[in-house]
């Protein structure tokens, strides 16, 4: 009980590293900077790994879109067999048009609206993950609306504690505003049983992200088991899915990477006996080391005693660093061996622009360019226009060759849907 995810590994600087320095120049100049580069390479052996390790498992893969929506990276993922979860209608948007069927489809996400239910029935998906009766009564009604059955998994918080880098990163404690609370979870799945267009299909978790223990996982499959049981006892006959969501960890400095073959043997021995099939959300796990925004040095300068390095990449395009005190390993393309302690910070107007606060590290000038590490998970989804600074551009590299993902935004792209004549109307 207890025992680490967690394996030794290489640094998490590696799988993007497996683009070259030519390659990542090259880039620059016809593209420009900032912009976002993610390995398919890496995508793969990632998605491989899990895969392998849970052979002997009945299972499901749904891609945890909100890591990283690329329309580069969602058909990647679909052509290597996964699924997706999503907690949009935005999201589902995105998917049907990257390829994905309904039945690939699982939306999860506390608060969604009549018009994304709507949607999400419409498209088929496989299953609503439902966070409480509201929600539940509101499927009923949209279900009939369209003379369907609505089918559904309850999210349980599990109540378990979770150790995660940061406490917004904690999603199954007891408390949160995520899922259907442990002991309410028996009245619910009644009401679920009871309701004309509500057919009950699963039970569904996610203790958080970045989450580096086995036990916390073991616990919560294990309090989700207790209730299918206690569920069938009450005539669910139709759970036929246990999703025990995403959150396994990757490398940012010197931890150890997820050790996936004990993941998959601990769950393996809570759900071998279970006639359920598993479904797993990973987002991260699948990208985050995939990826790494390429920004170039516009300045160096001394204030207050303080080394400065000046990127053309700011909080808007990678919010990690300011947002939840993350780190992310920063290196020169072409280091010179000459090192020094630097705060890298970007052009954004506020002193939360930074990348790296008193970091060791090359002594890169003016023109050079920096990769910051391990940015293909909650990267170029969370950038913003902020300062009315164009979004990035996106590039995926594919072995010996690369292409552009995602344009680079210009400046009429932020006032696209803005008016310059008001059309008034009376109050």
């Amino acid at each position: 009980m207890g025992e680490g995810l967690l394996a030794p590994t290489i640094s998490s600087s590696d799988s993007a590293a497996g683009i070259s320095a030519v390659t990542l120049e090259t880039i620059a100049a016809e593209v420009g900077t900032p912009t976002y580069v993610y390995n398919a390479a890496a995508v793969r052996g990632q998605y491989g790994s899990l895969i392998s390790s849970l052979q002997a498992v009945p299972h499901r893969i749904h891609y945890s879109m909100k890591a990283n929506s690329s329309h580069a990276i969602l058909s990647l993922l679909r052509e290597l067999g996964a699924g997706v979860d999503i907690v949009s209608g935005g999201e589902l948007f995105r998917a049907l048009r990257a390829g994905f069927r309904g039945r690939d489809i699982v939306f999860s996400g506390v608060g969604k609206t009549r018009t994304e239910l709507r949607e999400a029935l419409t498209a088929g998906i496989l299953m609503v993950n439902v966070e409480g009766e509201g929600e539940l009564y509101l499927l009923n009604e949209i279900a009939g609306e369209l003379g369907l059955v609505a089918p559904i998994a309850l999210r349980v918080n599990p109540e378990v504690t979770v150790d995660t880098p940061h406490p917004y990163t904690r999603t199954g404690e007891r408390g949160l505003k995520f899922g259907i609370a442990y002991d309410e979870a028996i009245p619910v799945g009644r009401l679920a049983l009871s309701l004309p267009n509500i057919r009950l299909r699963g039970l569904d978790m996610h203790i958080g992200s970045q989450v580096s223990s086995l036990e916390p996982y073991r616990a919560g499959t294990e309090r989700l088991l207790q209730l299918y049981e206690k569920l069938r006892l009450e005539g669910a006959n139709d759970i036929a899915y246990l999703d025990i969501g995403g959150g396994l960890a990757v490398t940012y400095d010197d931890e150890k990477a997820t050790d996936v073959e004990a993941f998959a043997a601990a769950i393996h021995g809570v759900i071998q006996n279970v006639p359920l099939t598993l479904i797993l959300e990973p987002g991260r796990f699948l990208v985050g080391n995939a990826g790494l925004l390429l920004t170039r040095v516009l300045y160096r300068k001394r204030s207050g005693g303080r080394e400065y390095i000046i990127t053309d990449a700011g909080m808007n395009d990678l919010l990690r660093p300011s947002h939840y005190n993350a780190y992310h390993h920063i290196e020169s393309v072409r280091p010179t061996g000459v090192r020094g302690v630097f705060d890298v910070v970007g052009p954004v107007c506020e002193s939360g622009d930074f990348f790296a606060l008193g970091r060791s590290m090359d002594a890169a000038e003016p023109d050079d360019l920096l990769t910051i590490r391990s940015a293909g998970a909650y990267g170029f989804c969370m950038s913003s226009t902020y300062n009315s600074r164009p979004r990035a551009a996106e590039v995926i590299v594919d072995g010996d060759r690369w292409a552009v993902a995602t344009e680079r935004e210009e400046y009429a792209d932020l006032t696209g849907h803005e008016l310059t004549e008001l059309a008034w109307r009376d109050v």
